[in-house]
């Protein structure tokens, strides 16, 4: 699921295309955060120093190397290259300094794979040695507080980074490195700042916007690129109302903010705001994940990988919303019941049509699923009259993953009624941990020889020599993986 590479014009829109690839760039970007240097961010990697060589040095070198207008294919130190890009998040600030100082707004190399950034790393360090052989390429960490300076500049620079600490751990969940993921966010992002442009026309001068988790990882991944960004936000004239309207990461949110945002988005495109995977406040899911284990899933290797017989195990976040109303008779009678399309039959949860009228999108289920189960089915069920309480299908829709998958947007609308609609939103599946269950097994002797019940029944059940018990371990997909047999005479002296 990962996505394409290349400097490739991609088609954010029927009218438009970025000027960078933001699939390519977002991967870049997370590769960055979740590395050593940008998990640390402002917290110690960064100090005065490191805005001194990012002042002093690095950007007269940058700017001296690309002369020619196309950025030079280098990499800078990881102190640098932090600031470089925390530097960048704040476009307005970076595009004023580099006019002050050059003339010229000075952009990041588009380096989008991981081969050519290590060519680029290698060949920066020969020419950073060649122009300050005096200054160390790497900095120790004892040495990134050194050289104190009380410049009004670097003190900017330095709370922009610190600004940016937290960021890593923002992007952390383990769906947002898929390609999918990036493909969905890019275009919510094209219609995030066709929503901007679109209030700059109302003259509603006074709305600010709250970026979602998706829109954000877009939003930063575009400014990381200066040139290409400024390029952009011209073409679909909004350059001068982005940073007025967006509310930039690390800013105070109101509740009031966030509901403006959704109930605008809402009325733009008909489809809710909060996606799967797209939440604005981290805190508000981060107990349902560790829950689920969500965390361990964010290595990129099977921690198991050794157990080639076990099952892995995919799962997914899954919300579903519903809008509108039903146009029954017997609504009292009537309720909505979500199933799964394969495995856990048992889980049935219902809701009564009488109380269920949705003018805008409603979040009614949010879920974790594995992907084994295939997909969800709502059905429209009608209770009827006896002792066992049983209930009539009227209709049902279904939710497939696989159909959600290849969907760009990677959700799906179906409708329940002539004015009742639903619509599921899905991220995409990660591995999770996996699932072992022991069930009891047959009692054996020393051979390995099954012991009959009658015979145990004889000797009253009774702890015997030679008598085994034994354990089968299955996997979620009730595979079986090892048997485990214990002495029973073992397991009493144990005990």
């Amino acid at each position: 699921m990962s996505g394409p590479g290349g400097r490739e014009r991609e088609a954010a829109g029927p009218a438009f295309s970025f000027s960078v690839d933001l699939v390519a760039a977002a991967r870049r970007l997370l590769a960055l955060l979740r590395s050593g240097d940008g998990e640390r961010g402002g917290a110690g990697v960064v100090g005065p120093r490191s805005v001194r060589r990012y002042e002093e040095l690095w950007m007269p070198l940058v700017a001296a190397e690309g002369a020619g207008g196309e950025a030079p294919m280098l990499v800078p130190p990881p102190d640098v290259r932090l600031v470089w890009l925390c530097h960048c998040f704040h476009h307005e600030s970076y595009a004023a300094y580099c006019a002050s100082r050059f003339g010229r707004l000075i952009n990041r190399p588009s380096i989008l794979d991981a081969d050519n950034e290590e060519y680029a790393a290698d060949h920066c360090r020969d020419v950073w040695a060649a122009h300050y052989p005096s200054e160390p390429f790497d900095l120790e960490d004892n040495e990134t507080e050194g050289n104190s300076s009380n410049d009004k500049s670097a003190s900017e620079i330095i709370e922009m980074v610190q600004r940016y600490t937290g960021l890593a751990a923002r992007f952390a969940s383990p769906f947002i490195s898929e390609g999918v993921y990036h493909v969905a966010a890019r275009r919510r992002y094209m219609r995030f700042l066709e929503l901007i442009k679109k209030i700059v026309s109302t003259t509603q001068g006074n709305t600010r916007l709250v970026p979602s988790l998706d829109i954000l990882l877009m939003w930063l991944a575009h400014q990381s690129f200066p040139v290409s960004y400024y390029a952009d936000m011209a073409a679909m004239a909004v350059k001068d109302n982005v940073a007025k309207i967006v509310v930039g990461y690390g800013e105070v949110v109101s509740e009031e903010m966030v509901e403006r945002t959704r109930v605008l988005w809402e009325e733009a495109y008909d489809e809710p705001y909060d996606m799967a995977g797209s939440e604005i406040d981290k805190a508000e899911v981060d107990a349902a994940r560790e829950a689920f284990y969500w965390e361990t899933a964010a290595s990129e290797e099977d921690a198991n990988r050794l157990y080639k017989g076990l099952q892995p195990r995919f799962i997914m976040e899954v919300y579903v919303f519903l809008k509108g109303e039903f146009d029954s008779e017997h609504t009292s009678k009537e309720f909505l019941r979500l199933r799964t399309q394969r495995c856990y039959r048992s889980l049935k949860l219902n809701i009564p049509l009488f109380n269920l009228s949705c003018k805008n999108w409603q979040k009614t289920w949010h879920l974790y699923c594995e992907f084994s189960t295939r997909g969800l089915i709502i059905e429209v069920r009608r209770s009827t009259s006896g002792c066992f309480r049983n209930s009539k299908l009227i209709k049902n829709i279904s939710f497939s993953w696989s159909d959600m998958l290849h969907e760009k947007s990677l959700m799906l609308t179906e409708e329940l009624d002539v004015r009742m609609k639903a619509m599921a939103s899905i991220t995409p599946p990660v591995q999770a941990p996996y699932l072992l269950k022991c069930v009891p097994d047959r009692v054996t002797d020393d051979g390995g020889a099954m012991i009959s019940d009658v015979i145990l029944r004889t000797k009253g059940y009774r702890p015997q020599e030679g008598r085994w018990l034994t354990r089968t371990v299955l996997d979620h997909s009730r595979k079986e993986c090892f048997v485990i047999r214990i002495r029973q005479r073992d397991l009493a002296e144990r005990c």
